[in-house]
Formats: C-alpha cells, sequence, structure tokens
C-alpha cells in the first residue's frame, strides 16, 4: 500500500527553512530532501496559498518563511496539504437495505470519523517550532 509522506516531508524543510537566513530554490531542496525539484514546488505553491512561506523569482531568490515557525501549527501544514486522508480504510455506502451492511458501514465510518478527529487535535496542538525544540533535547 502506497502511503502519503508529504507532511513529514514538508515539516522537515519548514525546520531547514526556519535555520536558514536566506531563500532556497526548489532545486536546492530537492538536492536536500531527496526530492524532484517539480515535487518541491507542487507541495511549496500549497503552503504559499495559505501562507506558510512565500517566494522570491530569479537570481538570490527561493522559498522562505511567511511566518514564524512557533505561529504555524502541524494543522496548518496538513490542511495546506489539502488534508490527505489519515486512512487507507474506506466506509463505501452500502448497496443494499441490509442493516447488517449498514450496521457494519456506520461503525467502521464511526471509528474513522473518531480518529481523524484526535489526530487533527493533536495536530493543531503542535507547532512546528515544537518540533524544533523536540530535536533539540
Amino acid at each position: 500500500m502506497r502511503t502519503d509522506t508529504r507532511l513529514p516531508r514538508v515539516l522537515h524543510i519548514l525546520l531547514h527553512l526556519d535555520e536558514i537566513d536566506h531563500p532556497v530554490t526548489s532545486e536546492r531542496m530537492g538536492e536536500m530532501f531527496g526530492m524532484d525539484a517539480s515535487l518541491v514546488r507542487r507541495m511549496m505553491g500549497g503552503l504559499r496559498k495559505h501562507g506558510l512561506v512565500a517566494s522570491i523569482k530569479g537570481h538570490g531568490g527561493g522559498w522562505y518563511l511567511q511566518r514564524p515557525t512557533s505561529e504555524i501549527s502541524l494543522m496548518d501544514v496538513y490542511v495546506a496539504l489539502g488534508s490527505p486522508n489519515v486512512f487507507a480504510i474506506g466506509a463505501p455506502e452500502p448497496s443494499s437495505p441490509c442493516l447488517l451492511e449498514h450496521a457494519a458501514a456506520d461503525a467502521t465510518r464511526a471509528a474513522m470519523d473518531s480518529a481523524r478527529r484526535l489526530f487533527e487535535q493533536e495536530l493543531r496542538n503542535v507547532s512546528v517550532s515544537d518540533l524544533a525544540e523536540r530535536a533539540n533535547r
């Protein structure tokens, strides 16, 4: 099963951008983080739309933080990435009037909704700067 690793990858990028005092190009980030520059641009474009980063074109240009990492929650980053699905499990709409099928789908959906809410609450409670503090302990 394929997993979506964009959230930890982007958090890694933001942590390094916070330590660098000049804009960083997509190409340089691609080299630093083992990604294609076009993938970096796509991910960073979502962050730019949400006001987390900005970019400068031309010589000496690149990406930089728009806000301090203490003001960027992990939830902000998750939303900027399009709120990717947390689970590969899905609960289809029942295709028959069978009450057992409805019960199975409802139970699965309720459990996933509860887990998603808990996941999102945890993301709201942690800032990008909190991650740097954890790494430096």
